[in-house]
């Protein structure tokens, strides 16, 4: 992709409004240093020297977007708690849109705290009681995203399991955005058994697309292009959900997108460095969605989803990026 054309998509991406639905939840983040060994168990003693919190899972999605486009607008569930209001603050100071959350003295708000010493996670702590599907919960997202749907360009399904995306709140979204011509991705956890027809793009990555397909998955080769079993996994889950594209988020080796009638297309990654790999498909399926709503081909938002993800994972923590990173990404490694 040549600049002008980058810098054309970015323009375009600039005015655009998308929204994000799915699992919200609150990263926190200890940094220290390791100098002993407790007395009271084999276990590390962490010094801690910092804290930090970012908004996390779907939340993450959505700050991944926000220095790209003109409005991010956020629909998740989050208890009456504190965490809730520490995240809703956080996500304020990024510009992102709050007033879709869906409070509920139901649930606690998620919380996944890590506690980091010299770059590498010890231990991560979670804060989470076991949700389901809420039906008066998903019933009110429901509500929310058809007011929504009309002023938004596209629409982000980021699953991670925690009960907010169910079949019934999928089928509305897409019957949604369907009406109204909206650009529709999803994020899928193979935990969750749902029907994906109707999405415009499925991401998963190489284990989850293994799991939804119900195969084995006996190691990746060299060459994506060459690798039977995945070439394999990607036709039968386009044919399963009858699915326009699906992208395969792939670790070192990048990304392969698969679409209805085409040949797979397959971006090598296009990271230096790989720090911390948190957050890398929230920001694959975020750049993606925006690219194609700002006018790019898939093969052309393959490539700008794979230089951002590139970019993020030789950050630590749960990172985003911004527009001169991505420009330079391309500068440094091409297309």
């Amino acid at each position: 992709m040549n600049p002008s054309r980058l810098q054309h998509l970015l323009q375009n991406a600039a005015s655009r409004r998308i929204l994000v639905v799915g699992d919200v939840m609150l990263d926190e983040f200890v940094w220290g240093r390791v100098s002993r060994i407790s007395p009271e168990a084999p276990v590390p003693v962490v010094e801690v020297q910092a804290e930090s919190s970012y908004p996390g899972g779907a939340a993450n999605v959505a700050r991944n977007l926000r220095p790209f486009c003109a409005s991010v607008l956020l629909c998740g569930a989050v208890g009456e708690d504190s965490f809730a209001a520490k995240l809703r603050g956080l996500l304020a100071d990024e510009g992102i849109e709050t007033g879709a959350l869906v409070e509920t003295s139901e649930i606690p708000t998620i919380v996944k705290t890590r506690i980091i010493a010299r770059q590498q996670q010890v231990v991560r702590v979670d804060r989470e009681k076991n949700r389901g599907s809420i039906a008066a919960v998903t019933d009110r997202a429901a509500g929310i995203v058809e007011e929504l749907m009309p002023s938004v360009d596209g629409v982000i399904l980021e699953d991670y399991g925690k009960g907010l995306i169910c079949q019934s709140l999928k089928d509305r979204v897409c019957s949604l955005a369907k009406e109204h011509g909206k650009f529709l991705t999803a994020d899928p956890n193979p935990g969750n058994h749902l029907d994906w027809s109707g999405v415009g793009l499925l991401k998963p990555n190489r284990s989850e697309a293994f799991a939804m397909a119900g195969r084995t998955d006996y190691g990746a080769a060299d060459d994506p292009l060459q690798d039977a079993d995945l070439l394999d996994v990607g036709s039968l889950l386009l044919k399963k959900w009858d699915l326009a594209g699906l992208l395969v988020t792939l670790g070192e080796h990048g990304m392969i997108l698969f679409e209805r009638g085409s040949s797979p297309y397959h971006t090598p990654t296009k990271a230096r460095e790989v720090f911390d790999v948190s957050g890398a498909g929230d920001t694959a399926i975020a750049l993606y969605t925006l690219a194609i709503c700002a006018g790019a081909t898939p093969h052309e938002a393959a490539e700008i989803s794979n230089h951002a993800s590139g970019v993020v994972v030789a950050k630590l923590g749960t990172a985003t990026l911004v527009a001169d990173e991505l420009i330079a990404s391309f500068e440094q490694n091409g297309k």
